[in-house]
């Protein structure tokens, strides 16, 4: 089975995530981070961030041929993403600016409790259309952008700028993915209108592949702050119904023209659901048996749990890949969440990852699911 060639373009930073002890397991982040607390933690890693370098990389790992296009500064930041790249033989379209910084993320994550992201969106907020490589896209045929609500040029003006790079895209007959990212309600990303940057956009995107809780807060506002009351200090989607919660958003999404439909549901689980068999003809033939698919697929039970950093990103790599390749729709979901489950055994994105025929393996003979 041959593997296609994937572009991935998008959000690019630096991570760095200081080491938690086991013993600082917590249900709360409050009582872990508290003004004037002294937290003495373990080694800190150094890794690769953003959609590019975990979806992107996460692909290269899993087998895909890959292009790989995200914008870094000449700078301490930018010298650690290119030489990772370079170790993956991926390095070739990077985008390197001579005036702006590299960004950067310090991860917080401490065993038990969803993360926290301290960030520097840097030069990811003026990647442009411009700075694509669109000759060097004609050896793909698959185009994955990541995190367009961290990118300030990718979200202002309704998003147009996107929307001209996925038109672009889809006239060369690429097949599209969309992955976002979490916004704060105080910040300029938090005041642009996401549902109607999703209406934008769904028409030229063929796999759509958020989380809940960014789904939650970009389509129903007034939904989302049930879940949060709901949920108090414990993650929002460990008090989610698939039929009350989830089901209703997809349905939504599905009534504005959506194909297929991946959302992420953290802990949880994985949600499918897909268009009528016309409609997702239209991604290509080998996708008309996907019709009207609607599942949930739980997470595996991981052998540790180190950092849920990259978990959401490899889980798509690895159902873009499945999916690709022509291995059914429930064999590509399984392989996502089992994917998840290995990447948070690791502090980074990349070091858990498994191959498909070990995966496969291993849910083959049992795997444990969560309750």
């Amino acid at each position: 089975m041959k593997s296609q060639t994937i572009a991935v373009a998008g959000h690019l930073c630096v991570d760095i995530t200081p080491g938690f002890p086991r013993t600082k397991k917590t249900d709360k982040i409050s009582q872990l981070l508290m003004p004037g607390k002294v937290i003495n933690v373990e080694n800190a890693s150094f890794s690769t961030g953003g959609a590019v370098a975990n979806t992107g990389l996460a692909l290269k790992k899993l087998g895909s041929p890959v292009i790989l296009m995200g914008k870094i500064g000449q700078d301490a930041f930018g010298t650690i993403i290119k030489q990772t790249f370079r170790e993956y033989q991926a390095d070739e379209y990077l985008i390197v600016s001579e005036e702006e910084s590299s960004s950067y993320t310090i991860v917080i994550a401490p065993p038990g409790v969803d993360r926290v992201f301290l960030h520097h969106p840097g030069c990811n907020d003026t990647f442009c259309m411009a700075d694509m490589d669109f000759e060097a896209l004609r050896a793909a045929t698959h185009f994955h952008f990541g995190y367009p609500s961290l990118m300030r040029s990718m979200y202002i003006d309704g998003s147009q700028e996107l929307v001209r790079i996925f038109t672009k895209v889809k006239e060369m007959g690429l097949t599209t993915s969309l992955d976002m990212a979490a916004v704060e309600d105080d910040s300029e990303a938090g005041q642009q209108d996401w549902l109607q940057i999703i209406k934008n956009l769904l028409p030229l995107v063929d796999f759509f592949v958020p989380s809940i809780e960014e789904l939650g807060y970009m389509m129903d506002r007034d939904r989302y702050q049930d879940w949060l009351k709901r949920a108090g200090e414990q993650d929002v989607t460990t008090i989610l119904d698939v039929e009350k919660d989830i089901k209703p958003l997809a349905e939504t999404l599905l009534s504005m023209g959506a194909k297929c439909v991946l959302i992420k549901c953290g802990a949880p689980g994985i949600y499918l659901r897909t268009n009528t068999p016309e409609v997702m003809k239209k991604i290509a033939p080998q996708f008309t048996s996907w019709g009207d698919l609607e599942f949930f697929e739980k997470s595996f039970v991981p052998d540790a749990i180190l950092s849920g950093t990259g978990a959401g990103d490899t889980s798509i790599a690895a159902f873009l890949k499945a999916a690709l390749d022509g291995y059914p729709p429930k064999r590509c979901v399984q392989l996502a969440a089992a994917t998840g489950a290995s990447c948070i055994t690791a502090y980074d994105a990349l070091s858990g990852l498994k191959s498909f025929p070990e995966l496969i393996r291993r849910i083959g003979s049992g795997w444990e699911k969560v309750s």
